[in-house]
């Protein structure tokens, strides 16, 4: 199995590309705008995205990967969410005003995009790796995702903050290799951590502990222009863990 980083950060500007993680070939996590710097033989691999939630940062990829793949595949997309993330999508982006609907492009009968309904708890296997989808705590319906194959497992922790569930749910597991968490605010903004639903360091030092694993923590969402300060403060509220954080293309094989 390999994880390929396409984007990682908080924001944009320069070389900064939002949340979008590439699983070998064929599998998105999130489909932000580091989407769009994968190369279009690359692009015509994708056949199905798990995506955390609605929020634009995580989703601005997908109309567009709509539009480019149109007519290519005989199949469509399949883009995995909760039942709220997917009506968000239709009401507010493919909708014929913000982007054309291809879920009924070419033909309701035959689409470019397809949507599929998971709920919190449900797994799904493809092609011999399991995904389960992990609710969270964010400002609007929020999961994250654990990922196992025969060579590792993986979690994705979305956008979040405080919270038993996620960390519950990765102590089920017999091992946990690599966890990406989001760490948006330094801890001076700690308030807007709160009132955004995301983590500070401190706020995921003390969530952290809950996790009975030791796995390798990549930290991803820095708000730009403080990764720096963010994650010499996660290394100072999780020092039992081998933290590092993502700047970009990095590849991960398990």
């Amino acid at each position: 199995m390999q994880i390929k980083i396409l984007g990682w950060s908080g924001g944009i500007g320069s070389h900064l590309k939002t949340t979008s993680f590439l699983i070998d070939d064929d599998v998105l996590v999130d489909a932000g705008t580091g989407l769009g710097d994968l190369p279009l033989n690359q692009m015509t691999g994708i056949r199905h995205i798990f995506l955390t939630h609605s929020h634009m940062d995580h989703v601005a990829g997908l109309p567009l990967l709509a539009d480019t793949m149109f007519g290519v595949h005989d199949e469509p997309i399949v883009v995995h969410a909760q039942q709220e993330t997917i009506e968000a999508l239709k009401t507010h982006i493919f909708n014929w005003v913000i982007w054309p609907d291809f879920t009924v492009l070419p033909s309701a009968e035959n689409p470019s995009l397809r949507f599929e309904v998971m709920k919190p708890g449900d797994r799904l296997s493809i092609r011999s790796r399991e995904f389960e989808m992990i609710p969270v705590n964010h400002t609007v319906p929020g999961v994250g995702y654990c990922l196992q194959s025969e060579t590792g497992t993986v979690a994705f922790s979305g956008d979040t903050t405080t919270n038993d569930t996620l960390w519950d749910t990765l102590n089920n597991y017999e091992e946990i290799d690599i966890l990406f968490v989001e760490t948006a605010f330094s801890n001076s903004e700690i308030e807007i951590s709160k009132l955004s639903k995301h983590y500070c360091p401190s706020l995921l030092g003390e969530d952290i502990a809950k996790l009975k694993h030791r796995p390798d923590v990549w930290l991803t969402h820095f708000k730009p222009g403080e990764e720096d300060l963010i994650y010499r403060q996660c290394v100072e509220a999780m020092p039992d863990f081998n933290v590092q954080y993502l700047r970009g293309s990095e590849i991960f094989k398990l």
